[in-house]
């Protein structure tokens, strides 16, 4: 019997540790019972490669390995789909699930196939799916081969990284664990999502003008923006052009050290697709989610609350950091504009989608005109990134640890954060007013 996706991973992760991964491979895949080519898909998707099961699998793994080439692909379907978990209109629980319609199940031969086109990787099936028909790649084995290399790699952990590893671990654990497993440092990416306040706070001062305008924030959630995209197109005139904090963090730390690797991690699938979207692929090399990384931390019997405290200076802002939660965005800008632009104040109200059902009325709302808000955020998992389909916690747990990181910032709006002004520096961005002028903020932006 093959073993769950978690199990295997640790297996595997186990294996390539104590350097008999061949010997591991062999054990796996000697049971006659065991559908060896469904074994084989795992195996890769866990290494973060596409290998198909043969006489030299082992060897066939480990040479992609060694000369491992990214792919778009994120989402892999394992095996053949029983479709015996129909719900609503004939359809399974995954195909009901999509938002973007992009399964289909063949009616022949019960075989769930992905239509790439239609994919975004959001990567609710691999949730929503109790066979696990479906999995996401892990990178971590390619991204230790890197790190073996003595090659400097940042973690950048999202926002929601809050609480999630216990109430009594703090970030400093947090950034010695990362170090113990080869990174040479840690950061936050609730740091960068101070300067996208500034730049969602600038967009809106050029959107809205009269009390009819809006505009649809673009920061945080890939979900949000393939639905605009794909289902919404007409919608995109309204959207801020900002790139998310992920890619923001990537873009900054690599304009500073252009040498430097930069892994995400956070509590999502759909980053895993982000990071390799053709208009910003380049920033960030490698995600990794807060399950993977739990489960990376027990195979390497590494206890977050038993070590020592890596202090850093505090450098995200209040604002930053509740991110992580819906209406965060929203809170955030709102501050901003006061600060910056403060005659446009009266002209903001802002409006959320959460979870894809809300995200999908929201736009369908807006493209009919029964709009109110000028200011509208939508993140596609329930409760925000806390939510994400990757979190260790309860979204309710996660979103009061936010909360309280949040508070506990002595930096409360992002404007006035000193260290980030520091950084801004360094890229050509003197002032705020240089938030206006797109030829300084490319960095930021994206084309939609």
């Amino acid at each position: 019997m093959i073993p769950k996706n978690a199990q295997l991973f640790k297996e595997i992760l186990k294996s390539y540790y104590e350097g008999v991964l061949d010997e591991k491979i062999e054990e796996l895949t000697k049971d006659e019972e065991v559908d060896k080519e469904i074994l084989a898909r795992r195996i890769s998707a866990i290494c973060g490669v596409e290998v198909e099961y043969g006489k030299d699998f082992s060897s066939q793994l480990k040479e992609a390995l060694k000369n491992y080439i990214q792919s778009n692909k994120v989402i892999v379907n394992t095996h053949d789909c029983v479709a015996d978990c129909v719900t609503v209109n004939g359809k399974t629980i995954c195909e009901n699930a999509c938002p973007f319609n992009a399964i289909i199940i063949n009616k022949e031969t019960s075989q769930a196939e992905i239509n790439e086109r239609d994919c975004v990787n959001c990567g609710i099936c691999v949730d929503i799916c109790k066979r696990e028909n479906f999995i996401d790649k892990i990178e971590f084995i390619p991204l230790q081969e890197i790190i073996k290399e003595n090659k400097k790699v940042i973690a950048a952990v999202a926002p929601a990284i809050s609480g999630q590893f216990g109430p009594d671990v703090s970030i400093g654990q947090i950034r010695s664990a990362l170090k113990a497993i080869g990174f040479a440092d840690m950061v936050e990416v609730a740091f960068f999502a101070d300067m996208l306040t500034i730049k969602e706070a600038s967009e809106f001062n050029k959107f809205v003008s009269e009390k009819e305008d809006f505009m649809l924030s673009s920061c945080c959630c890939p979900i949000w923006i393939g639905m605009i995209k794909k289902k919404f197109n007409e919608l995109i005139k309204y959207t801020s052009p900002s790139v998310s904090p992920m890619i923001a963090a990537g873009r900054v730390i690599k304009a500073i050290d252009p040498e430097c690797k930069v892994v995400f991690i956070g509590p999502c699938i759909a980053k895993k697709a982000e990071a390799k979207m053709e208009d910003i692929k380049g920033a960030i090399d490698y995600v990794l989610t807060f399950t993977e990384l739990k489960d990376i931390f027990d195979v390497l019997d590494i206890h977050l609350e038993k070590l020592p405290e890596e202090l850093s200076t505090q450098y995200s802002s209040k604002g930053g950091r509740i991110y992580a939660r819906v209406g965060g965005v929203s809170e955030a800008v709102r501050e901003a504009l006061n600060e910056m632009f403060p005659d446009k104040i009266s002209l903001f109200t802002s409006d959320k989608a959460s979870g894809v059902p809300e995200c999908r009325k929201m736009l369908s709302d807006i493209t009919e005109g029964k709009i109110s808000a000028r200011f509208l955020e939508g993140m596609g998992c329930i409760g925000g990134c806390v939510g994400g389909p990757k979190a260790i916690v309860p979204k309710e747990e996660g979103k009061k640890a936010v909360d309280k990181y949040g508070d506990d910032s002595k930096i409360k709006i992002s404007v006035y954060n000193e260290i980030m002004n520091q950084f801004l520096n360094e890229l050509g961005i003197k002032s705020l007013n240089d938030f206006e002028n797109k030829e300084k903020i490319s960095i930021f932006e994206r084309e939609l």
